[in-house]
């Protein structure tokens, strides 16, 4: 069983979408969140928090565990991330050709998502966040 740790990082209403390159094995040419594979002794927060600096930059500093999303073989394990260093996102290494941030409304307008069912998701933040429940 694989797993992948995802950052979902949230600021003014919108989450921050990055677009995989077309040579990766999984999604390739689609948007995705920021995230990777947890490493062996890894935890899942450990590896989202390693991957935001190595993919983007950022180090987040304030964040929960959402949601844990089984599909095939992988378990994806979704964080939503409120506060971080590191000022705006900057595409590093070759991951990724693209960033933006987008409304729930935007993600799910979008035909290359990678994983459309996280649409829900990201309303369900929207929705906490309109009614000022934003605990990290």
């Amino acid at each position: 069983m694989t797993e992948i740790a995802c950052a979902i990082f949230w600021r003014e209403g919108r989450v921050l979408l990055v677009r995989r390159a077309g040579h990766k094995e999984r999604f390739p040419d689609c948007w995705d969140l920021v995230g990777g594979h947890v490493e062996a002794g890894e935890s899942p927060a450990a590896a989202m928090v390693r991957e935001a600096k190595e993919e983007v930059g950022l180090t987040p500093s304030r964040f929960r565990k959402l949601a844990e999303q089984p599909e095939e073989d992988t378990i994806y394990h979704l964080f939503l991330v409120s506060e971080w260093q590191g000022g705006e996102p900057v595409l590093l290494g070759d991951e990724h050709t693209a960033a933006q941030w987008a409304t729930p409304v935007q993600a799910e307008a979008l035909d290359d998502l990678g994983h459309p069912q996280w649409c829900s998701i990201f309303h369900e933040i929207q929705e906490q966040a309109l009614a000022g429940d934003m605990r990290g």
